[in-house]
């Protein structure tokens, strides 16, 4: 007899998902396991944490030997002081003292004794009593003369001013060798003001340390095998660093110029601001962590330059074991499951490749049946069904398409109708030299509802300009059955008013669709210049005498609106002033954030330039129009008529 199976085990046999979930979980669990406790037997959070502890103790450390130093300067200077006051009216005890000093203080490379031009008048304008050490043996001399004149040097000059105490940026100074050549070492001083007994100065004790001993002083001791320390003064010179070549004579910013570096230009501000912290920063090519603290005495600032691969070395080393236990499994993970996918998904790959055969256009092309209830079972039917519907709709695109290209044929062939419907022809009458004509008309969509005509009759010119409530096919037919009553109108004769009058009750007549269209009617006497017009609520010309300005025009309704309306015409002489006709499609004009070009532009266009002709002024007109809109699609149809006589 079986034993019952799990409810558990049919649902996974049934889905995909579920069975490849189940390898990914069990293999995952047991690498992960696996990598995980290694990772935390070994590597804890708390590395980090105690590298950065004991470099900031290194850096404690540090600080204070170089205190313990300065202090020992500073002390010294203060006991000596006594000293010097005792025997300050016996010059040659000076000298003695001096170079007591620098016998009795090794770790001093130098002791100055000065004083004031002619204290001592016995020893002249300069007495410096100026003891040196070389390493070997100690010098005493007078170091005063006309060459070396000290009172204006800093380590003289500082104490005397500040009235106190200070230590000098460091300096180049001369000592006498064994030899009795002079060479140059960079020191420090100390400096301390000497004031007489009536409360005036009268000289400086001037304790020397060479930077040198100091750096060996500071380096002398490492946390890390490549960690060194660096101090830096008040400008930034490096006072203590490993490379000899820029100590003293590159400042912390010194290659900004030529190679910026973001991180060391805030690493420097920060320790020139007496800061402390800890920075990372790369110095060639490699991550460092600097930590730095100020030595609020001399304002200077000392660092201790770690370089990660020592601080983090362990950690690192043990990351690259984490890594390629990872890898290992991840590689042995991609074996066993690619094996398993792969066998999963072989009715998959049937089924992909008969959907690219029905892809290429063989829709008659049968998918492969399948009895499966997994996500391949449901994703063939899902296809089986996707076939028929692509069929169908395959068709009815096929039959939609033909309907649009043959609606876009007849709408093309419509707009050619319709341009044939206006005079296109320019000059407009080529065989008179007495009247300057031109238009253009650009519809918005492939038809549209402006229109324009002119002709010339009993030696005048008649002439029309309108605009078709609406925009395409319907205004396209209105407009041109307002054409056809302009023409029959017009050539009665009759004056623009009843022009207008009976286009209107034509139109009205039989206006169940409430269209109107605005017209503007003219009759201009071509000896005389005198104009007979008819507004029916059309845009008022514009007449371009001395300056543009828009014609006042009597408010009649637009055409089609009101059956019977008694349109009022007007007369005006413009003899050979030209006048601007145009539709809403030229003030109305929007761009892209909604803006018309509005009246006052259209006059600020027309006032550029002078008028020359009917043609120049129309494409003026355009172009601004095509200026002002840009990108945006056009809101209106364009219809622009400029006229003027000649002679």
């Amino acid at each position: 007899m079986k034993k019952p199976s799990s409810p558990l085990l049919p649902g996974i046999k049934r889905s995909l998902s579920g069975r490849l979930s189940l390898w990914i979980v069990l293999f995952a669990i047991a690498i992960f396991i696996a990598t995980l406790s290694y990772v935390y037997a070994v590597l804890q959070k708390a590395v980090r944490r105690e590298a950065i502890n004991g470099a900031t103790r290194e850096l404690e450390n540090t600080v204070l030997r170089v205190n313990v130093i300065l202090e020992d300067v500073e002390l010294l200077a203060d006991n000596l002081e006594p000293l010097i006051y005792k025997d300050l009216d016996n010059p040659d005890a000076m000298m003695e003292l001096s170079r007591s000093i620098v016998v009795n203080n090794p770790f001093l490379n130098g002791c100055s004794i000065s004083f004031e031009p002619y204290f001592y008048p016995s020893k002249g304008k300069y007495y410096s009593c100026y003891s040196n050490n070389n390493g070997h043996r100690v010098y005493t001399q007078q170091e005063g003369n006309d060459q070396y004149q000290y009172f204006y040097l800093d380590w003289y000059l500082l104490p005397k001013l500040l009235n106190q105490p200070c230590w000098t940026e460091p300096y180049t100074d001369q000592e006498e060798s064994d030899d009795e050549t002079m060479d140059s070492k960079m020191s420090v001083s100390y400096c301390k003001p000497l004031i007489g007994n009536d409360g005036s100065f009268v000289g400086t004790l001037s304790l020397d340390i060479s930077l040198e001993w100091l750096s060996e002083t500071i380096s002398a001791v490492k946390s890390y095998p490549h960690s060194y320390s660096i101090v830096v003064g008040r400008g930034g010179t490096y006072l203590v660093h490993p490379d000899a070549q820029i100590l003293f004579y590159q400042t912390i910013f010194t290659n900004q110029l030529e190679h910026p570096d973001k991180e060391l230009w805030t690493l420097g501000k920060a320790m020139l601001d007496w800061e402390d912290g800890m920075r990372e920063i790369m110095l060639e090519g490699q991550t460092n962590y600097v930590f730095y603290k100020p030595l609020m005495t001399t304002g200077w600032s000392v660092g201790i330059v770690c370089p990660e691969k020592d601080i983090f070395g362990a950690f690192h080393r043990q990351q690259r074991i984490v890594v390629a236990i990872v890898f290992l499994g991840l590689l042995l993970m991609f074996v066993v499951f690619s094996r398993v996918i792969n066998r999963q998904l072989e009715p998959l790959r049937k089924l992909a490749v008969q959907a690219r055969t029905i892809a290429n256009g063989n829709f008659a092309q049968k998918l492969p049946d399948t009895n499966r209830t997994d996500e391949i079972g449901v994703l063939s039917k899902s296809f089986n069904y996707m076939q028929g519907s692509l069929v169908n709709y395959i068709d009815e695109l096929t039959s939609a398409t033909a309907k649009r290209e043959r609606l876009e044929g007849e709408l093309h062939i419509a707009r050619s109708i319709q341009m044939t419907l206006v005079p296109n022809k320019f000059p407009a009458f080529p065989d008179r030299k007495d009247i300057d004509l031109y238009a253009f008309m650009a519809p918005a969509k492939e038809v549209g509802g402006d229109l324009y005509e002119y002709f010339i009759q009993d030696g005048k010119l008649h002439f029309c300009i309108g605009d078709v409530s609406g925009k395409g096919v319907p205004a396209s037919l209105f407009m041109a059955i307002t054409l056809s009553l302009f023409h029959m109108s017009s050539r009665q004769g009759l004056p623009p008013a009843e022009v207008a009058r009976q286009i209107n009750d034509g139109i009205a007549e039989k206006n169940e669709q409430l269209m109107f269209v605005t017209l503007f009617i003219g009759q201009l006497d071509l000896k005389t210049g005198h104009l007979e017009f008819c507004n029916c609520g059309h845009n008022p010309p514009v007449l371009m005498r001395q300056s543009p300005e828009f014609m006042q025009c009597l408010p009649n309704t637009p055409i089609g609106v009101c059956p019977g309306w008694d349109f009022e015409g007007q007369v005006l002489e413009i003899g050979h002033a030209p006048i601007l006709l145009y539709t809403d499609g030229l003030n109305e004009a929007e761009n892209i954030r909604h803006e018309e070009l509005g009246n006052d532009r259209v006059l600020a266009v027309l006032n550029q330039e002078a008028y020359t002709d009917a043609k120049a002024l129309v494409e003026r007109l355009r172009i601004a129009v095509a200026s002002h809109v840009g990108t945006a699609e056009p809101s209106d149809d364009l219809t622009l008529l400029c006229l003027s006589l000649l002679g």
